[in-house]
């Protein structure tokens, strides 16, 4: 089933619409660790088109379509922050700098507090340190 999702689907990875515009219209710009490509228009930019005359950038996520897989240096420059490709406007890395973890909202590997639904529902009761408020007060 791997060509028609890519027909019809546009959620789980670049439908083939957007691969071919993408190698028709688009220069290859650079690829990020996580294996996103990133594009940007081969046709010159003119005053007074859309996008207030700069040039339009898009990324192919290796993947599942999620923003949060886009790291902070690419991110800025598919916002146009700068011109050249991030690699020359970064910082060494720092030694206490983690590796990219994905965004796990709405998994099973999502944060659940003590009280959530997903784990029974049940918190600790409020102890003397919490007074409510009331209007009269």
């Amino acid at each position: 089933m791997g060509i028609l999702s890519k027909i019809f689907t546009w959620w789980d990875g670049a439908t083939i619409g957007t691969m071919l515009f993408s190698s028709r219209n688009g220069e290859h710009v650079g690829t990020d660790a996580p294996g996103n490509r990133y594009y940007r228009s081969k046709k010159p930019v003119k005053a007074g088109q859309p996008l207030g005359g700069r040039e339009r950038r898009w990324v192919i996520y290796d993947g599942a379509n999620d923003a949060s897989r886009v790291p902070a240096e690419w991110h800025g420059w598919l916002h146009g922050s700068y011109d050249g490709v991030p690699e020359s406007h970064l910082p060494p890395p720092r030694i206490w700098e983690v590796d990219y973890t994905p965004n796990a909202t709405g998994t099973a590997q999502a944060y659940r507090p003590q009280g959530a639904l997903e784990r029974g529902g049940h918190r600790a009761r409020a102890t003397g340190d919490y007074e409510a408020w009331s209007p009269d007060a």
